[in-house]
Parts: structure tokens; C-alpha cells; sequence
């Protein structure tokens, strides 16, 4: 089995690695940790070359430490990850394509994520697009 979990720092997708790491005990599953980055267009911006390598820089720090904090989580349950950092301009779009490429079995994704404050009544965004169009199966964990 091939759990894809995507994670972005947050309380949400952290518990959506534990789960992960639940799953892979108990089945005996195969996790991919993906983190996706914003890709920024150069063009669109007034920027410097140096200001926009310093933000890119600045972004993929980010992720390795969100990489390094989820593995730390799979490390104390005993479990190895695969980890992938991506940069798109749509994260749900990346983590399709990639559960695809990949023939993923499940992906476990937190409920939100670091974006905008949603409503205690709607999933976040991402989340959302992941469900409705994920090639497999999707369990959406949310916090206590």
C-alpha cells in the first residue's frame, strides 16, 4: 500500500502523519511526504534576481523544516518516508499529479492548512480539491 500525505507545517497535516504512521504499522504501507512550495513567476513581480533567490531560498528552508518535523514524527512510530519537495502554482493540483504518478492507494491529508482562516464549516481549499478529484482513496484528519 502507498500512503502520499502532503504537509505544510501545520497542526492539521502533522496529525495527518500520524495517522500515516498508524497506517503504516498496521499495514504495512509505503509513505510519501510531499510539501509544496509557491511558485513564484519572476516576470510578475518587481524584484530583484537576488530578492527573488532569497525568497526561493527562504521557501525551501521552510519545507526541508516541515520535511525534517514530520520525519522526526515517523521516526518516534519507527517509519521510514520518501519525501518530495515540489513548487507549483496550485498545491492540490501538484498532489494529484503526483498520487498519480506514484499510483497511490491513500492519501491522508489534514483538514486545513496554513492558508487564510477558514470557517469551522468548510474544509480548506486544498483539502477540498484533493477529495473531489484524488485518483484514490482520501482520508481527511482533522485536530482534536
Amino acid at each position: 500500500m502507498k500512503i502520499l500525505v502532503p504537509i505544510d507545517g501545520s497542526k492539521y497535516s502533522m496529525e495527518g502523519v500520524k495517522a500515516a504512521s498508524e497506517y503504516a504499522k498496521t499495514k504495512d504501507a509505503e509513505i510519501h511526504l510531499i510539501t509544496v512550495t509557491p511558485f513564484v513567476p519572476g516576470m510578475d513581480l518587481e524584484i530583484s534576481a537576488r530578492a527573488m533567490d532569497s525568497l526561493n531560498k527562504s521557501m525551501k528552508k521552510r519545507a526541508e523544516d516541515t520535511l525534517d518535523q514530520a520525519q522526526k514524527i515517523l521516526g518516534k512510530a519507527g517509519v521510514a518516508a520518501k519525501t518530495t519537495i515540489a513548487s507549483s502554482i496550485s498545491a492540490a493540483d501538484e498532489i494529484i499529479g503526483v498520487a498519480e504518478k506514484e499510483k497511490t492507494d491513500l492519501i491522508i491529508i489534514g483538514s486545513r492548512g496554513l492558508g487564510g482562516k477558514a470557517t469551522r464549516f468548510f474544509m480548506g481549499s486544498v483539502a477540498s480539491k484533493v477529495v473531489n478529484h484524488a485518483p484514490c482513496s482520501v482520508l481527511v484528519v482533522r485536530t482534536g
